[in-house]
């Protein structure tokens, strides 16, 4: 699916407003992002088919970094080239990047975090909501066969059981070529697994960007794997002490975007603006690379029967993925007559109002829910 199309001021200026506009909104970590992204680029926008969409993300699934600006990134990519790619990537980013660092600055000043509590308190039902519609249109086109619908189901019981996501993912893939094996007897495999290493420069502050490119480097799975990392290169060699992590990771949950945001409120208790700077753009440039050097592959490793089956198998097993983290989300948020409620209305909103932007929904959680928080 490679775009030959001519890139245009008008196609950056569009995948920025997308991409800031999300990144403004996108509340409830990598599930709930790749579900808005679904509804803007492929159900609204027709930037791909579902198919095709589903093939980044089980791609990405399987590549170091956060997923769900990764994704962006592939979006931007599909629409115009590596411009896009770097459009979407970084406007994706901002919005959570300039929050942070306000609660950062906030939090050296002050010394405490605001309450936010009754916001997210609506917000996370309403998120859940556009998730399972997500996961939905998903797994209509990802369900090709009665064996992928077996994977999946493995994979969301595997998930369940406490099963690492990668390890799921790799296996169930895997388990796909031997579905497709046994079913045809030709042999005609074609494997294709970009590496990459990244290394840069050093000096006294860059210290910072140096510990961040390393994590940004093997970070694999969700973004919350992050804060064990920072435990070991952070907190045990006395660089911060473990209630500012904790802090930090309280600021990388109730701000949206991405969660690897909290590099930036990290890197400024360290070392103020620039080493908020820094931090940010170690954590997320080898994301930019990865998908750079991916993006391309994708159709060509399609073309192959093999990898074909490889990627239908990580399909269903991605979607399945993401199913077993709204079971998850699902028992720690609807706990209660209110949050059952705002569910409701969320998931009622977006099957009548088809077209309504995934923002609203948001929105109206979060207020609906300050509401309710008071009652």
């Amino acid at each position: 699916m490679e775009n030959k199309q001519i890139i245009t001021r008008k196609d950056l200026k569009e995948i920025a407003t997308l991409f800031l506009k999300l990144g403004s909104v996108a509340f409830g970590g990598p599930a709930a992002h790749i579900a808005m992204m679904e509804n803007e680029v492929v159900r609204k926008r027709k930037w791909m088919n579902h198919e095709h969409f589903l093939d980044l993300v089980g791609a990405t699934n399987l590549i170091p970094g956060p997923n769900s600006t990764e994704m962006t990134m592939h979006c931007g990519h599909e629409r115009a080239g590596w411009k896009g790619l770097v459009v979407a990537g970084v406007s994706f980013v901002f919005p959570a990047v300039i929050i942070t660092m306000v609660f950062a600055w906030l939090y050296q000043k002050y010394g405490q975090l605001p309450n936010v509590e009754p916001f997210i308190y609506g917000i996370k039902p309403a998120v859940i909501s556009i998730i399972v519609f997500a996961v939905y249109n998903l797994g209509k086109k990802a369900l090709k066969s009665i064996e992928l619908g077996i994977l999946g189901l493995a994979t969301l019981i595997a998930c369940l059981l406490g099963v690492n996501e990668i390890a799921a993912l790799f296996f169930f893939g895997f388990a796909g070529i031997l579905f497709y094996f046994f079913k045809t007897i030709r042999n005609n495999l074609n494997s294709l697994v970009p590496i990459i290493g990244v290394s840069f420069f050093q000096s006294l502050n860059l210290t910072i960007f140096w510990t961040f490119l390393k994590v940004g480097s093997i970070l694999y799975g969700s973004g919350y794997v992050l804060f064990a990392f920072l435990d070991a290169e952070l907190v045990s060699k006395g660089f911060l002490s473990r209630q500012e992590l904790v802090d930090a990771i309280a600021v990388g949950q109730f701000t949206p975007g991405p969660v690897l945001s909290t590099a930036t409120f990290i890197g400024w208790q360290l070392n103020g603006f620039w080493g908020a700077i820094l931090a940010t753009i170690g954590i997320f440039l080898p994301s930019f690379m990865f998908v750079a050097l991916l993006n391309p592959l994708i159709p060509k490793l399609r073309k192959s029967k093999y990898m074909s089956a490889f990627l239908d198998a990580i399909n269903i097993a991605s979607v399945a993925v993401i199913l077993s983290v709204v079971i998850s989300m699902g028992k720690e948020t609807i706990t209660d007559w209110r949050t059952i409620a705002i569910a409701l209305l969320s998931f009622g909103a977006i099957i009548v109002f088809k077209k309504l932007n995934s923002a609203f929904i948001v929105i109206g959680g979060a207020l609906v829910g300050y509401l309710l928080y008071l009652i």
